[in-house]
């Protein structure tokens, strides 16, 4: 192995240096704007009422007909859209905000995130 290999991440012609820099600016800048985000869940609402017992009806009955007969492709398939509906409605339920913070410390992540992606992307393209 030579020192000339160590210039040349994924084969091209770019630096190492300015793929390693570009690999921490980005995990930095990424690691401050993902810990200003606050996730919330808010709530199973249809027609007015709270439905998160209703999306469970079909799991029961689905989880009912496999432990009678394991071979049972209407349980199966009552279990897996369950769990769609299910895991959908958890993640369609959620509420993302992002807490308040100066514009300083904002264009601060911002730079270092997008520079550091930047620079990665300078870093494999030949130059």
């Amino acid at each position: 192995m030579e020192f000339d290999d160590l210039k040349r991440p994924g084969g091209t012609s770019g630096g190492v240096i300015e793929f390693f820099v570009g690999l921490v600016m980005a995990i930095s800048g990424g690691y401050m704007l993902i810990s200003r985000v606050v996730v919330t869940s808010g709530f199973w609402n249809w027609g007015g009422y709270n439905s998160f017992g209703l999306s469970l009806v079909p799991l029961i009955f689905g989880i009912a007909f496999v432990f009678f007969n394991g071979k049972s492709i209407v349980g199966w398939i009552l279990v897996a859209i369950s769990v769609i509906f299910i895991a959908s409605g958890v993640l369609m339920n959620l509420q993302i905000y992002f807490q308040p913070t100066s514009l300083f410390n904002t264009i601060v992540m911002l730079v270092l995130f997008a520079g550091g992606i930047g620079l990665i992307g300078r870093a494999v393209m030949s130059h």
